[in-house]
């Protein structure tokens, strides 16, 4: 099942969601100022485990630790860029996701849409798979409480961070 695209699109309000982060605290994307970037991908697979069975057959579902160790690597570069911040997203919980920061030693919480609330009022595209459902990967540039750009598909996840650089660079202010 796919959600609806009507709320994601460039100057859609950002809804007022509380969403818990790596670090323990809830942030509401709707009230941060600035320009704030939020990869939104699947899930990050256990180090020890195979992914779920038929994973490399579902569009754009590989690709999410790649991706986020992109953004770890371009991290300083996008703040430079402009960003006041950068997030991951996924319906992960936060304890799995906090041992994917420490494991990437990533420079940026993640946070958890678990209830796919956000993901429901922004209208994210969401798959099934493994008996879960998971968001598809897509980035947004937010500024203050606003949606400024969407970067949908993203077909390159390893250069995504790269790819969102080279906008911020560009965009006037």
């Amino acid at each position: 099942m796919i959600a609806p695209h009507s709320a994601l699109h460039a100057g859609a309000a950002v809804p007022s969601v509380a969403l818990r982060a790596t670090d323990g605290n809830n942030y509401d994307l709707s009230r941060l100022n600035g320009l704030t970037v939020v990869y939104v991908y699947p899930r990050t697979s256990p180090p020890d485990a195979p992914p779920i069975p038929g994973w490399d057959e579902i569009p754009g579902a590989r690709g999410c630790t790649p991706q986020s160790c992109g953004f770890r690597d371009n991290h300083s570069r996008l703040l430079q860029a402009g960003a006041a911040r950068v997030f991951g997203l996924s319906t992960q919980d936060s304890s799995y996701q906090a041992e994917v920061v420490k494991r990437l030693r990533l420079p940026y919480e993640i946070l958890s849409d678990a209830n796919l609330r956000l993901a429901s009022a922004m209208g994210l595209q969401t798959f099934e798979a493994g008996g879960m459902t998971l968001l598809r990967r897509t980035t947004l540039i937010l500024v203050d409480g606003f949606v400024e750009h969407v970067f949908s598909p993203v077909d390159d996840p390893a250069e995504n961070a790269e790819e969102v650089r080279v906008y911020l660079s560009r965009r006037s202010v």
